[in-house]
């Protein structure tokens, strides 16, 4: 069985599904069998698209007019494609003419699945050089301390002196420091 999934961005008249609907229509859906979702697609808690995957069965094919449709990004779209395959299901967008269920669709799959895994690894490979750089220039990179090294240092000797917390605490207030 095919099912249909369509989404737009935004909710109201700025966007509509109509194109996306009639396409679905065209390529053989029932209008019952179509799920569409008003919702950004940098969301991660997109209802319609979760109800979509839930209802798809062993042999069905999920299609959708457009790649980007589907997923936030590449990654994102084959982890919703591997777990399609997973439960047996195929795929199929429409623009791009990739079909899971078909020997060139899976080799194309395949492809983007190593684009974007070459993807990750040029990012992460950035990252650490990066760091490795601005470790070299004297630059600690993360969140900068609440605290100053040199009152955890006081805080530290008024404890072991047997100062209480609340003293302590006291102490950074009376001296117009923050709690």
């Amino acid at each position: 069985m095919l099912i249909g999934y369509m989404r737009v961005s935004t909710e109201g008249d700025r966007q509509s599904t109509d194109l996306q609907h009639d396409a679905l229509i065209r390529a053989g859906i029932y209008e019952r069998h179509i799920f569409e979702e008003k919702a950004s697609g940098s969301k991660d808690d997109r209802v319609d698209l979760a109800q979509a995957l839930e209802y798809v069965k062993e042999g069905d094919v999920l299609v959708v007019w457009k790649l980007d449709r589907l997923g936030r990004s590449l990654s994102h779209l084959i982890e919703i494609v591997s777990h399609l395959k997973s439960k047996g299901v195929g795929f199929k967008s429409l623009t791009e003419g990739m079909d899971t269920s078909s020997p060139s669709g899976e080799l194309l799959f395949h492809v983007f699945g190593a684009l974007a895994q070459f993807e990750r690894s040029l990012i992460q490979e950035r990252i650490n050089a990066g760091l490795t750089e601005a470790r070299k220039r004297g630059r600690i990179g993360g969140r900068p301390r609440a605290i100053p090294q040199e009152k955890v240092d006081a805080i530290l000797k008024a404890l072991d002196n047997g100062m209480s917390k609340a003293a302590i605490f006291a102490e950074r207030l009376r001296l117009g420091g923050q709690p």
